[in-house]
């Protein structure tokens, strides 16, 4: 197989100072990427910010003979996401990939989850990247090309204890990632998602001891993979840490069919519960009309 590089391409990877960011900042540009490295600068819950982290990865490209610009605006509002694309724009001329990782956390048990919370959470995770993608969707449609990956988590797709918040806005991002696939498909605009597990500063007291099994090198591999332009994946979802790559997707069983027209009492409900939950054979739908189709299908039988 040719090498993956990426020579006339420009990235934007949000929250690319530090962490998993960094290791794909790094890469792609020294796979010939000219990169934005976005970086706030902030501490893990968001506040304060600095030049300091996003320079450092900005330098360390140049150093090493790639091109970069540094860029501290906040995904969290709709002038820092048009900023932070506007900045690949004058810089390179263009944006052709876009990584979608800055985060923060602000965990709490959701009894106790303050609306302050809730809201900063899903400002940075879920509207940040709506207000860099929408941007960088309009330009990657102009120009036919384009690659999205966005960053959900084990959290969001499988729940934790003391992340609604987060695990809400990570969910929230599989679900902006299957509609940005739909409507990308024509333009050539792929969109993904990954659920990574590593050893960052926002996740090293979670993980406890096995933080230093999980090296965030071992997340870059699929996600400059995800950016590349050999890559024909779109829609799909992909679990990724410590070395291991697997898919994660939802699927729909055949289920119960109480009959057409025919209005179920509640106690059918829960004759037939083990029908209706059993997985042993299922589809997995692209799209919402395939799900209404596979009623459809039901219906007709």
């Amino acid at each position: 197989m040719p090498d993956i590089t990426f020579d006339q391409r420009v990235a934007v990877v949000t929250g690319s100072g530090g962490g998993l960011g960094k290791t794909y900042a790094l890469e792609l540009a020294r796979r010939g990427a000219r990169v934005v490295v976005n970086d706030l600068g902030g501490s893990v819950d968001g506040t304060g910010g600095s030049a300091m982290a996003a320079d450092s990865v900005a330098d360390e490209i140049i150093a090493a003979g790639g091109e970069a610009v540094a860029n501290y605006d906040s995904v969290s509002t709709p002038e820092g996401g048009q900023n932070i694309v506007q900045a690949a724009l004058d810089s390179f001329g263009q944006i052709d990939i876009l990584i979608n990782n800055a985060g923060i956390l602000r965990d709490a048990s959701f009894a106790k989850m303050t609306t302050e919370q809730i809201d900063a959470v899903i400002d940075v995770h879920l509207k940040g990247a709506f207000y860099v993608t929408q941007p960088a969707f309009a330009a990657m449609k102009q120009a036919g090309y384009g690659r999205i990956v966005n960053t959900s988590s084990p959290s969001g797709v499988f729940g934790n204890f003391g992340q609604t918040n987060y695990g809400a806005a990570k969910a929230g991002l599989v679900g902006m990632m299957n509609v940005m696939a739909i409507e990308g498909a024509k333009y050539n605009i792929k969109a993904n998602a990954i659920a990574p597990v590593a050893k960052t500063r926002m996740t090293e007291d979670l993980l406890g001891p096995m933080a230093d099994m999980v090296d965030p090198e071992q997340v870059m591999p699929i996600v400059v993979y995800l950016a590349s332009e050999g890559c024909e994946l779109t829609h799909e979802v992909f679990s990724v840490g410590g070395g291991r790559y697997a898919r994660v997707f939802t699927g729909v069983n055949q289920g119960w069919f109480a009959g057409q027209g025919v209005i179920p009492s509640v106690e059918d409900i829960a004759a037939n519960l083990e029908i209706i939950r059993d997985i042993s054979e299922y589809t997995v739908p692209l799209n919402n009309g395939e799900e209404i189709a596979l009623l459809h299908q039901v219906m007709k039988e």
